[in-house]
């Protein structure tokens, strides 16, 4: 059986929160695909070149201890506006999507360009003032934030790039369900998105 989840929307929204819950629910596997651009962000910045980075990749590259930190963030949107990045790492995606047993994959262009044709597509957004305070949260218990005002520059920086890009850009795909989690807590947010996803699959 295949059947592919695409979760899309801006950083920290709670896609990754979703998707990894989604994934469990209906024991599908999983791709964060925001770590394979934040690992060839980790290379560039210890002076790979992206393209190289990216064409290299390796399984083992994922798990970089500080693949979420903020100015690895920083390095992941910059190298994603790179057409040969994003090349180098579609076919790795898509095979990934299409793997037997179902896969849930989220990002930022999975609805629109890595997996149009995925048989359930979600769009999880938020305001830019609630994703900084979770990201802040999250960054702070790690000891990687250093004030609020900061990390809110750099969720905004991000998005401007990220929508703005010629390649691949940040929107909903137009058969998106768009799940704003802005005045959502965790549990509401997954029973959403499940019910949604059980919508398509009922008219499947």
């Amino acid at each position: 059986m295949r059947f592919t989840i695409a979760i899309d929307g801006p950083a920290a929204a709670g896609k990754g929160t979703i998707s990894r819950a989604v994934s469990a629910h209906y024991g599908f596997a999983h791709l964060d695909t925001g770590l394979l651009y934040r690992a060839v962000g980790a290379k560039m910045l210890e002076g790979v070149a992206p393209i190289s980075a990216a064409q290299n990749l390796e399984p083992d590259d994922l798990e970089h201890p500080k693949l979420r930190a903020p100015e690895i963030a920083q390095a992941a949107s910059k190298v994603a506006v790179i057409s040969e990045v994003r090349s180098a790492l579609v076919d790795f995606q898509r095979a990934f999507a299409r793997r037997a047993g179902g896969a849930v994959l989220d990002g930022r262009d999975i609805g629109t360009v890595i997996c149009p044709w995925a048989e359930a597509k979600l769009f999880v957004t938020a305001s830019a003032e609630v994703r900084a305070k979770r990201r802040f949260v999250e960054l702070a218990a790690k000891g990687l934030a250093d004030s609020l005002d900061e990390v809110l520059a750099d969720v905004k920086a991000r998005d401007e790039r990220d929508i703005n890009r010629a390649e691949s850009p940040l929107k909903p795909a137009d058969d998106a369900i768009v799940i704003d989690t802005s005045d959502l807590n965790i549990d509401e947010a997954v029973t959403k998105a499940l019910t949604s996803i059980e919508a398509v699959r009922a008219q499947a």
